[in-house]
């Protein structure tokens, strides 16, 4: 997780123009003898090249070489063994939503091979599914997966899988011993479970010389995953079951991508998107970030008792709603006039902001009406020498600095990550019996991302919505994400343009947490309700 975990949301806010595509568009192929994916990439219709309608295109990992030394190392990397499929299967029993319930674990390994038979990388999942089902045609099955982009999937694993990691009832870390429990709030009740591993991240790994880059980026990450999807659903006999994608923070951009890209590559449709605390997939300019953070920077205040008693009286639901208003009428309007504001009207949005932000009338003529998050991570409680959490608003850290500009560290992800990570590794070798020397990438190394589509997502999403028009999606929403502000999701959506009888398919639950919904007690049980409520509502029993 760390900064990788939902760092691409802030980047994606800064994005001002388009990145131009230099790949033209592709259709898939498919290999008769071996049913091996293409290693052609496919791009979806919404973000091709109007002037450039090909159908073809050579990948980047078939173009020539144009680099002497990086050819001869790519060939001695060929050298080494050609990646194995391993698997561990194990047999459980959890209670789950109130029954206990029988499942199979299967943590694995698939090899995702061109059409050749050329090994291209191996991607390692761990896989629930509920015994002794009599139709697994009407079973559901979901594929889960974290964000960043990097972040490998152990922290919804630990959090959304039969069993979760113990924190304490707000969702702050403990110290070792850690342990485990029956995680009652998994979606296993509804439908069986798939956590996998980006390329380069957790055990997923570029096959030996291949080039990492053709898995890092918009496009590139989500046809590998729509090709192990593929896999999946062809070895377990799964494509009649109803089918559903679960994304945290970055996992929302990539499901949002893969929406088209299964469609269009593979003719999988889904039934259903769950967009866990969502990156605002779209080309925001750099005043529109200010008005996105307000409603949560009000929440996050109203939190800490900050505000002033007409606000802090209400709910975190109406004062968010009075933020939002503010943010995009008032607000929005004084940032448009810019230098044009008069003297008076200045004013009056200053004091304004100091009532919905808890920030003083002086920080905020001083930051020019637009206070950066960063900047606001050590102003809020500055008084108090203590700063906020990104990833969750609740938690309080403490930096060397009071007076500096930035915050040493995320004080919310310090507090859990230790417990994720050391009852991950316990886990999954003590109860899964995964025996790797592998490391375990938490964080993978998969800079430079390529952006290349970025500001089109939201219209792969809308397309796939619009074509295969029983597809739903849930979007769910911690009024504490200072990573993914809630309202830069709305933002999305409402400009979407979707058609009525397809916007009635998007619904919104949010929760008194922040991006790691999960860890939260109540908030976690909130939580499996609206997801089963969603699984059980799309599609026919």
């Amino acid at each position: 997780m760390r900064v990788l975990h939902s760092g691409i949301a802030t980047l994606v806010f800064v994005l001002s123009a388009v990145i131009a595509l230099a790949q033209q568009p592709t259709t898939r192929s498919q290999t008769p003898a071996t049913g091996e994916p293409s290693p052609q990439q496919t791009i979806p219709q919404a973000q091709r090249t109007p002037q450039r309608p090909s159908l073809t295109q050579v990948p980047r990992e078939q173009q020539p070489e144009t680099e002497p030394q990086e050819s001869a190392e790519r060939s001695q990397a060929r050298r080494g063994p050609a990646p194995e499929e391993k698997s561990s299967v194990t047999h459980h029993s959890a209670r789950v939503g109130g029954q206990q319930i029988n499942y199979t674990a299967t943590a694995a390994t698939f090899v995702i091979k061109a059409d050749d038979g050329t090994p291209k990388a191996t991607m390692f999942f761990a896989a629930y599914t509920k015994d002794n089902v009599s139709d697994i045609a009407k079973r559901p099955v979901s594929f889960v997966y974290n964000g960043g982009p990097g972040a490998a999937s152990l922290f919804t694993h630990m959090g959304l899988g039969p069993k979760r990691v113990v924190l304490t009832p707000d969702g702050h870390g403990m110290p070792a011993p850690y342990t485990v429990v029956d995680n009652e709030d998994s979606f296993l009740d509804a439908t069986d479970l798939v956590f996998i591993d980006a390329i380069s991240t957790g055990y997923s790994r570029p096959a030996p010389g291949e080039r990492p880059t053709q898995f890092h980026g918009i496009i590139e990450d989500a046809n590998w995953f729509s090709d192990f999807i593929y896999q999946y659903i062809t070895r377990n006999q799964r494509w009649a079951s109803p089918k559903y994608l679960i994304g945290e923070s970055y996992g929302t951009t990539r499901s949002a991508e893969l929406s088209g890209v299964l469609q269009e590559r593979h003719q999988i449709y889904l039934n259903g998107i769950v967009l866990l605390s969502t990156v605002a997939f779209a080309n925001w300019g750099a005043d529109d970030r200010f008005e996105f953070f307000l409603p949560t920077y009000t929440a996050t205040a109203w939190y800490h008792k900050l505000l002033a008693p007409d606000l802090q009286n209400e709910s975190v639901a109406q004062v968010a709603q009075q933020a939002r208003d503010f943010a995009h009428n008032q607000y929005a309007a004084a940032l448009q006039k810019g230098d044009q504001l008069s003297p008076e009207e200045y004013q009056k949005v200053v004091q304004d902001l100091a009532h919905f932000t808890g920030l003083s009338p002086k920080y905020i003529e001083q930051s020019n009406l637009r206070v950066s998050s960063f900047r606001w991570f050590k102003e809020l409680e500055r008084d108090k020498r203590r700063t906020i959490g990104r990833l969750d608003s609740r938690f309080e850290g403490m930096d060397v600095d009071a007076a500096g500009e930035r915050d040493e560290y995320d004080p919310s992800e310090a507090s859990y990550e230790g417990a994720f990570v050391g009852t991950f590794h316990d886990y999954v070798r003590r109860e899964l019996k995964w025996d790797s020397d592998g490391y375990y990438a938490v964080s993978g190394n998969v800079r430079p991302w390529d952006q290349t589509g970025n500001t089109a997502v939201a219209e792969v999403l809308r397309a796939a919505m619009t074509q295969q028009t029983h597809l739903k999606v849930l979007v769910l929403c911690g009024y504490y994400d200072v990573a993914t502000p809630f309202d830069g999701i709305e933002h999305t959506v409402s400009h979407m343009q979707l058609e009525p009888p397809v916007r009635k398919n998007v619904s919104f639950a949010y929760y008194e947490s922040g991006h790691m919904v999960y860890i939260d007690d109540n908030a976690r049980h909130k939580l499996h309700r609206d997801v089963d409520d969603f699984i059980n509502g799309s599609f026919s029993h």
